[in-house]
């Protein structure tokens, strides 16, 4: 009998995966809100947040483990990494020594390689009734990463209607190091069609262009008098397809922007809202980006929660971050680790209603 408002069932994520049991995580909070995680890429299955009509699931995923590890979008609500995003050629050097990556999306390594942190799996611990940790170490030479890295994110469900995400990592060696979470929104509820009824705000007067293997060239361009444009608000589908190379090359948006804040400081990213639910999602991040992405290479195939398909641009993504490639372009904001530091960064997706 299906207890939460998700409708999940625990022992359909209840398994074993390279030696280590997997489950489900629930996270409340007194105005009711829900979340669902495994771990198994330490990934969001279900987000649970207040509607016009009562509650509404935001977060596309799967019904099962089963599903999760056969999916066409193994990025479902999960933590990316070591390196989120992509490296040009699988390439980078440090200290002189140059270190190659599994190449995984076209020419270059995305999310960390064959078998980033999505994919592998997590030692889970409940903290409360609100707050779950995981944790993962990296062996050095991973995905031929450098440094053995121990890796711990933290999510809390607030009663202010947060899903805080706090993440931590340390290194034996000098690596690079860029976690995002990646989850796929849909603020009209997991299976609605399109986001392109959205309204969204991006704090931004620059982006990241891209060649057409979604690399950046180097420097940022103003948004002002482009498609790229959401420094006002407006509706996702309103200019998605206009004939530009950015927007044709990718199906869509899938670009870093510039935030419009101080570096490290924890700061407002975007404001996402739909017209049918009235939920706003609202974003903070102490990253300097964030990658919008509108799931433009969905087929529509997979079967998602309660058998829900998702079409392209069924949903997006507010994936805060470093820039792309950033250990190749020295004027990019550094994503070195060294020894005795911790990476540290903490991501806000704050829910409300509109009047």
């Amino acid at each position: 009998m299906q207890q939460n408002k998700a409708g999940l069932s625990h022992e359909a994520f209840r398994g074993v995966v390279d030696g280590k049991a997997v489950q489900l995580y629930t996270l409340i909070n007194k105005a009711g809100a829900e979340a669902h995680f495994i771990n198994q890429g330490a990934k969001l299955v279900s987000l649970v947040v207040p509607s016009r009509t009562g509650y509404t699931d935001v977060v596309l995923g799967h019904d099962s483990l089963d599903e999760y590890i056969h999916s066409e979008e193994a990025y479902f609500g999960a933590i990316c990494g070591r390196y989120a995003n992509r490296i040009a050629r699988g390439h980078f050097t440090i200290n002189g020594t140059s270190y190659e990556l599994p190449i995984n999306n076209g020419p270059n390594s995305l999310h960390g390689g064959l078998k980033g942190f999505n994919a592998v799996i997590w030692d889970g611990e409940e903290l409360a009734p609100n707050k779950v940790a995981f944790t993962y170490t990296s062996p050095d030479g991973e995905e031929g990463y450098l440094g053995e890295l121990t890796v711990r994110v933290v999510y809390t469900l607030t009663d202010e209607g947060e899903l805080c995400i706090e993440y931590e990592a340390t290194t034996t060696r000098p690596t690079v190091v860029n976690l995002t979470n990646h989850a796929y929104f849909n603020l009209s509820g997991e299976g609605d069609p399109s986001v392109h009824d959205h309204t969204l705000e991006i704090f931004a007067k620059e982006y990241l262009p891209t060649d057409e293997t979604a690399i950046p060239y180097g420097a940022p361009a103003a948004v002002a008098g482009t498609p790229m444009d959401f420094s006002t608000p407006h509706l996702i589908g309103e200019r998605i397809d206009t004939d530009t190379d950015q927007l044709r090359w990718a199906r869509g948006y899938d670009h870093t922007y510039i935030l419009d804040k101080e570096l490290g400081k924890l700061a407002i990213a975007s404001r996402c809202s739909s017209p049918k639910t009235g939920i706003v999602m609202e974003v903070y991040t102490d990253q300097p980006g964030v990658q919008l992405y509108t799931g433009n290479w969905m087929s529509g195939n997979l079967r998602g929660k309660h058998d829900h398909r998702y079409p392209a641009r069924a949903a997006l993504c507010l994936e805060t971050q470093h820039y792309p490639d950033s250990p190749n372009k020295p004027e990019y904001p550094s994503t070195r680790l060294n020894p005795g530091e911790t990476f540290r960064s903490t991501t806000i997706f704050r829910f409300t209603l509109e009047a």
